[in-house]
């Protein structure tokens, strides 16, 4: 696997002219051309890339899927995703924006930790945001001034790109909720088939397989596992591990009041391997211990 370590070669890679700061830079795709380079084949980079493609095409694959670009949307990548890129088929004169910025860019800013919960930025590509025009232009304004501060390197610029970036953040979380919404009716259809699988998998003969994860629940719906929590937040306000364990704590409830099942061989059919991780999260969902649940229950 190949690594880009530093702007510069990113730059090299895309035979444009050194970066004019070293950790952070704004790429117009029309002055780009990608070089015939084995790296494309398989490799990750050391820093984030928001990128705001316009009529741009060609394709780009993350894991086994392949996906168009051929609209105007907006993706992100951290540091250290394993991309793919066919070259071959990349479009030298489309049209869009890339922002990068070096992990490094953020040491010691507030932005270092708060990054980390903007959950596209582990997104899969066929969940990118599509923007409107309006929204375009909010975006594209932010990334001019960006590239603006890269020209005039002093003490304040670290600090004013940190903030625009920041604000960029704030407008794509904005974006995001605005799609979830506007794609109601495609989601509701998510939404339902989320909860029959859940159904599913808490039939009996599934749950001594093990405690269902995220990463399972976003895998059978074909979505990445932030994409699908923040569906969920967004229609239902609980995230996907907060469902799984609604449904495991109902399940649980069943089992405490209608057999005569100890703890112990509840937690096992629940998929729990230690009967006390199970009995505290019972106790931090319903405030009562398991056996203090059955016996409220008998005597109610």
């Amino acid at each position: 696997m190949n690594t880009i370590q530093s702007l510069s070669a990113f730059h090299r890679l895309l035979s444009l002219p050194e970066p004019k700061h070293p950790l952070v830079s704004v790429i117009d795709l029309s002055d780009a051309v990608f070089a015939e380079d084995e790296v494309w084949k398989g490799f990750v980079n050391r820093f984030y890339c928001i990128a705001l493609k316009r009529e741009a095409t060609g394709k780009i694959r993350y894991g086994q899927q392949h996906y168009d670009y051929d609209k105007g949307v907006l993706s992100f990548t951290a540091p250290n995703q394993v991309q793919y890129l066919n070259v071959d088929e990349m479009d030298c004169h489309g049209k869009g924006y890339l922002l990068v910025f070096h992990e490094d860019f953020l040491l010691k800013h507030p932005l270092a930790q708060a990054i980390s919960g903007y959950g596209f930025f582990s997104y899969a590509v066929n969940e990118a945001l599509h923007l409107s025009e309006d929204e375009e232009d909010d975006l594209i304004e932010i990334l001019f001034k960006i590239d603006k501060e890269c020209r005039r390197i002093d003490r304040y610029t670290q600090e004013i790109i940190l903030s625009q970036i920041d604000l960029l953040l704030s407008y794509s979380n904005r974006f995001y909720e605005r799609q979830f919404i506007t794609r109601k009716n495609g989601n509701h259809q998510l939404l339902a088939k989320f909860e029959q699988y859940l159904n599913d998998y808490f039939q009996d003969g599934n749950l001594e397989k093990g405690i269902l994860t995220v990463h399972q629940a976003a895998e059978a719906m074909n979505l990445s596992a932030n994409y699908l929590s923040d569906l969920l937040r967004i229609h239902t306000g609980q995230n996907t591990q907060q469902h799984i364990h609604e449904k495991l704590i109902g399940k649980a409830k069943e089992k405490l009041t209608a057999t005569q099942m100890t703890v112990s061989e509840i937690a096992y059919a629940l998929g729990f391997e230690h009967s006390q991780s199970f009995s505290t999260l019972f106790k931090k969902k319903t405030n009562m211990a398991p056996l203090e649940f059955r016996m409220k229950f008998k005597f109610n």
